[in-house]
């Protein structure tokens, strides 16, 4: 009995290698989405290099800026949801296979790319995702045609529940709390 408990514990331990497909589908959809963004801009770019032309109309120009900035705000949301992908795939790595050695010994690597718990990963996906839900927003608004009152209003309203939630995410990091090793919060 003893020898099939072992057998099953080290199968059901090894389990966890399942996640390489994660992983590796979560790093090929990262590098899918960096790659569209980058299209994208290469494609503003050159859309962008008639912008001053003398010969382009005032509406022409006026349509192209904005478009321009619709087109920004998409390819900064493409980026965006690249990062999620990434900080995703690094962080079941990290949780269910091993720490990445690279990312614990340089000096150079951010600390969103480090993941000591689930908490920890969904914290900051949390944050990235917040982020391209604002970038999302800031799109809309940009198409937003205000025919009255109410939609200035609805505009203010999502603008006020964008900042609580930056707030809240800010006030959940701990800022603004006294740092460890510091008399009443003040520096020494």
């Amino acid at each position: 009995m003893d020898l099939i408990e072992k057998i099953f514990e080290g199968l059901l331990w090894r389990s966890r290698y399942v996640v390489i497909f994660a992983v590796v589908a979560s790093m090929a959809a990262a590098i899918a989405i960096f790659y569209m963004a980058t299209v994208d801009v290469v494609y503003l770019v050159s859309h962008i290099l008639h912008y001053a032309d003398s010969s382009l109309a005032a509406e022409a120009r006026k349509a192209l800026h904005d478009e321009t900035i619709t087109h920004v705000v998409e390819v900064v949301d493409g980026y965006l949801l690249g990062t999620v992908m990434l900080i995703f795939g690094l962080g079941m790595y990290e949780l269910f296979i091993s720490d990445i050695d690279e990312a614990q010994n340089s000096k150079a690597s951010s600390a969103i790319l480090v993941i000591h718990s689930l908490d920890d990963l969904k914290q900051r996906l949390a944050k990235v995702i917040i982020m391209i839900m604002i970038v999302t927003i800031f799109e809309l608004a940009l198409k937003l045609n205000v025919g009255g009152a109410l939609d200035l209003l609805y505009l203010a309203g999502a603008v006020a529940l964008i900042g609580l939630a930056l707030y809240l995410t800010h006030a959940a990091d701990g800022h603004g709390a006294p740092h460890a090793g510091h008399e009443s919060g003040k520096p020494h």
